[in-house]
């Protein structure tokens, strides 16, 4: 377990903004990356009948959207033990493989962070 407090700043506010869309959205995961503007990004999971993204996936493709052409950080917050391949591939296509990937659980304490690689 990583102590929260002991986080950069900037890895800290993606936390809490992940933490927050979950809370705020009522889905199961929250998820915010950071490009190398320092912009943030935040988004929850997509459940539609034809659309269904996570919440990481979902933040990226967010970035995209908006022009990032890389990514410095993901965080997301989960009730899972780690970050899904998928999610870390997501992460890993803008960021690169070294992307750090910060996973939470509900409370915002960091359990882990691997890399998108």
């Amino acid at each position: 377990m990583t102590d929260s407090s002991a986080l950069d700043p900037e890895d800290r506010k993606i936390v809490t903004l992940a933490r927050s869309a979950r809370a705020r959205n009522g889905v199961p995961e929250g998820a915010a990356v950071r490009d190398e503007t320092g912009r943030t990004y935040v988004a929850g999971t997509v459940a539609l009948d034809s659309l269904k993204l996570s919440a990481l996936q979902t933040a990226v493709a967010m970035a995209v959207a908006s022009g990032a052409t890389s990514l410095e950080a993901a965080a997301v917050v989960t009730e899972a033990d780690t970050a899904s391949d998928a999610d870390r591939a997501a992460v890993r296509d803008l960021g690169g493989a070294e992307t750090p990937v910060l996973v939470a659980g509900p409370d915002g304490t960091v359990r882990t962070t691997v890399t998108a690689g």
